[in-house]
């Protein structure tokens, strides 16, 4: 391992939803997402206890769940349970959670897996984690323009 790998870290990024939540992890270098999933559940504490095990199965170091900010940048109910969520994963994982704007990634989602000819059906399987790819993908590409 060389030294500037050290600087590397697993990024795991969430997008959490009432009944499915969309998981992205990076690749080792923390430059690219790689390994993607859902997690089908609707209490918080489950959502949760599958993340941390997730977390420890990939190695990953930090955390970057989604913030979903109004468009016109106030905060609704659904900010309230991101901040509930953030405090509930810090509590059962030990790693730091960043809340990330959210704004459009999961209607970007839907965008891209209807231009891939995804239909109704089989998106709404895939767009938590392809939303989550794209939260993680914003994560990275902000922490490599300022670091």
């Amino acid at each position: 391992m060389s030294p500037e790998s050290e600087e590397y870290m697993r990024i795991m990024a969430i997008d959490y939803g009432d009944a499915h939540t969309g998981i992205a992890v990076s690749d080792p270098t923390g430059l690219l997402a790689g390994f993607t999933t859902t997690v089908d559940a609707y209490r918080p504490e489950a959502v949760a206890e599958r993340i941390a095990v997730l977390a420890e199965e990939h190695g990953a170091e930090e955390l970057v769940l989604g913030h979903p900010v109004n468009m016109n940048g106030t905060l609704g109910p659904r900010s309230e349970k991101a901040h509930a969520m953030k405090a509930l994963l810090e509590e059962r994982t030990g790693l730091p959670v960043i809340l990330w704007d959210e704004r459009r990634t999961t209607i970007d989602a839907h965008q891209i897996l209807m231009n891939n000819g995804k239909n109704a059906k089989k998106r709404k399987k895939t767009v938590d984690a392809v939303a989550a790819a794209l939260i993680l993908e914003g994560y990275l590409t902000y922490k490599k323009s300022n670091s």
